[in-house]
């Protein structure tokens, strides 16, 4: 008769490679987060597979997902976290850990990396990597724990909340206003150099409905970046949709048809939910919230 012997329990340093493969979507990342190499890994996981009978993630774009058997290891390791980190705090809370985000290049310039600064004064253990882009929201964002978008987002699967508004206005140099006419009227535009999107590459509802203000225009710069947009409309290359927050700083812009071309545009953050559970990134969030407290009325271009 074969002996049947009681499988070992479930080990804690395999629950916590499984949150961290979760929360980066990829196993290099995870090794990362953890000081680990991908072959470690993998075993991790195919050993915590083994002990739960089925599998915990699955293959997906870009990354992996979590099963359904997946998800409910998560819960146990979520505890795993906690009653370490209640160990570890000593009477402080001791915050730690990689955070990505996905934002538009004014967004993480201008709000995310100075509210990471800050966060780094108090808990210089958080680290931010950013990936910049101007895009919809994502509907695999197995490589990003928050994503910053401009509109609101159609998602499954993750939380969508509104952060803030900002004013999107036309600029020209001083010094292209003194070589051309300032126009008095939208119609005083047609034919303008115009400063702004690769049109062709640009899937945002809400700043391709702003072209439509300014039609007629030709494009003379055309760019994925708004910071080169305010470089080159700065150089006279004509004139530019420009973010008031970006643009009102520059003493040699000058805001032109401010009643006519005034758009207000919506900032939302798409977040993972596993991702709100983590401590670096509620703290993040809540830096995020502080930095926009002080600058909204900047970015609705109230000087």
């Amino acid at each position: 008769m074969m002996a049947h012997f009681p499988a070992p329990p479930l080990s804690a340093d395999d629950l916590l490679v499984l949150l961290a493969v979760a929360r980066t979507g990829r196993y290099t990342s995870a090794g990362q987060q953890l000081g680990l190499n991908h072959t470690t890994i993998a075993r991790r996981i195919t050993a915590l597979e083994a002990q739960l009978g089925g599998r915990v993630v699955s293959r997906a774009d870009g990354g992996w997902e979590l099963t359904a058997l997946g998800t409910k290891a998560i819960a146990a390791a979520e505890q795993v976290e906690r009653a370490l980190g209640d160990l570890d705090a000593h009477g402080g809370a001791r915050i730690e850990g990689l955070i990505r985000l996905s934002a538009t290049d004014g967004f993480s310039g201008f709000v995310a990396a100075p509210a990471m600064a800050e966060l780094q004064r108090t808990h210089p253990d958080v680290r931010l990597e950013i990936v910049t882009g101007t895009r919809q929201a994502s509907q695999q964002r197995a490589g990003a724990d928050l994503e910053v978008v401009v509109g609101r987002p159609q998602v499954r699967k993750a939380r969508a909340v509104h952060l803030a508004d900002y004013a999107l206005g036309l600029y020209a140099s001083r010094d292209y206003l003194r070589r051309h006419p300032t126009p008095a009227r939208v119609d005083d535009l047609a034919g303008a150099p115009l400063v702004y999107f690769i049109e062709s590459m640009l899937h945002v509802d809400s700043l391709d409905d702003v072209r439509r203000v300014v039609p007629g225009m030709t494009d003379a710069v055309a760019s994925t970046n708004v910071y080169v947009h305010v470089d080159a409309t700065r150089g006279g290359a004509g004139f530019g949709l420009l973010p008031a927050f970006l643009a009102d700083p520059h003493d040699d812009l000058v805001r032109v048809l401010p009643d006519a071309v005034d758009a207000r545009l919506p900032y939302w953050l798409v977040a993972r939910p596993d991702a709100l559970r983590q401590p670096a990134v509620m703290a993040f969030l809540d830096a995020l919230q502080q930095r926009l407290a002080e600058v909204r009325p900047l970015l609705l271009g109230q000087r």
